[in-house]
């Protein structure tokens, strides 16, 4: 049975690879554009310049060949070189991904640490003032546009308040060497320290702190309501009653019991906000702030026509997407063994 299962979720995963090399491969191509005109110009352009640069770009071959080149090429782990910068597509994203996950990371820290705890008080407290305003600020952060949301806090608290950096990750009079890719890492390094003290580590914290806020957002939002949703409906369980009667804490019955039995629909709500803030939000956020990552990348990508790093990024996306979902299944296990066991099965 446990074989049979594994060839089943095999299966299912070399399907859903060969759909994200397809969407990978033609999403770009049925937008319009031609890579060629952007790189040598719409006026003035011979056709033979044309098909020399086509021919350079693997663009005159048909489509079925090409699709075929890149996805063998992708097996091996090329990527191709980007036709913009003439350097390999693999090598400048994972050059600009840990802006990205940093990024991400932080947004989904700060929602988690006030989502979540957020969701319990509202569910604890249901039906008080403190659920309401709970309620109504979280809806207010789901459905507000992220662009929107960060041009306000630039006004606010960059333009306004002069508190915190408008765009990038660190100030330029700081020379950083990129150790780990992590700038909050890198400024922490002995000889960083040595050179700048904690003023660099500082700065990278301030140039951070408004992207990471407009990302969590919504994220936060959600986290609030699926908190507040899965605690109302464990908390109305048989066995809380019971531990209520034999006379323990309100606060070891809510947090010991309950909140554990609650945590099964959050994790899954974690585990997909966790894409979509890192990926999605990336896009948007590290547009606004001038945030060198791979959203940042992909959109300057798309403008270009840039084919190999439009087909890689949305690869590697969708295997960061599969790898994603697997580790949600590996935390359904750990939080509710049952789950696992009946998953395998």
């Amino acid at each position: 049975m446990f074989r049979k299962a594994s060839c089943r979720r095999l299966l299912e995963l070399s399907t859903t690879l060969l759909g994200v090399t397809l969407l990978a491969f033609f999403l770009i191509r049925l937008a319009p554009g031609d890579p060629v005109l952007l790189l040598i110009g719409e006026r003035g352009s011979d056709p033979a310049q044309y098909r020399e640069m086509a021919m350079r770009l693997g663009l005159e071959k048909p489509l079925v060949a090409q699709y075929l080149q890149f996805v063998g090429s992708a097996l091996q782990g090329d990527f191709g070189v980007s036709v913009v910068s003439h350097q390999g597509v693999i090598g400048e994203l994972l050059a600009r991904w840990p802006a990205t996950i940093e990024l991400g990371v932080s947004a989904l820290l700060i929602a988690c640490a006030v989502g979540i705890p957020a969701g319990v008080a509202a569910a604890v407290y249901r039906n008080s003032v403190l659920d309401y305003l709970i309620m109504t600020v979280s809806i207010f952060g789901y459905s507000i546009p992220v662009f929107w949301w960060g041009l306000v806090l630039i006004l606010c608290f960059s333009i306004g308040l002069d508190l915190t950096p408008v765009a990038g990750r660190i100030d330029i009079l700081y020379d950083v060497p990129p150790a780990t890719g992590f700038m909050l890492v890198d400024t922490l390094m002995p000889q960083v320290i040595e050179d700048y003290g904690l003023s660099a580590f500082g700065s990278a914290l301030g140039h951070l702190v408004l992207p990471a806020l407009t990302m969590a957002t919504v994220p936060l939002a959600v986290f609030a309501r699926t908190t507040r949703s899965s605690m109302l409906e464990v908390l109305s369980e048989d066995y809380i009653r019971t531990a209520r009667a034999k006379g323990l804490s309100e606060l070891r019955v809510v947090w010991r019991h309950a909140f554990r039995n609650a945590l099964i629909p959050v994790v899954t709500v974690g585990g997909v906000l966790f894409v979509t803030t890192v990926i999605t939000g990336a896009i948007l956020t590290e547009t606004i702030f001038a945030w060198p990552g791979v959203g940042r990348y992909i959109v300057n990508s798309v403008y270009a026509r840039d084919y190999p790093v439009i087909q890689a990024s949305i690869l590697l996306i969708g295997v960061f997407v599969i790898l994603v979902n697997g580790l949600i299944e590996y935390f359904y296990s750990a939080i509710n063994p049952a789950i696992g066991g009946r998953r395998a099965g």
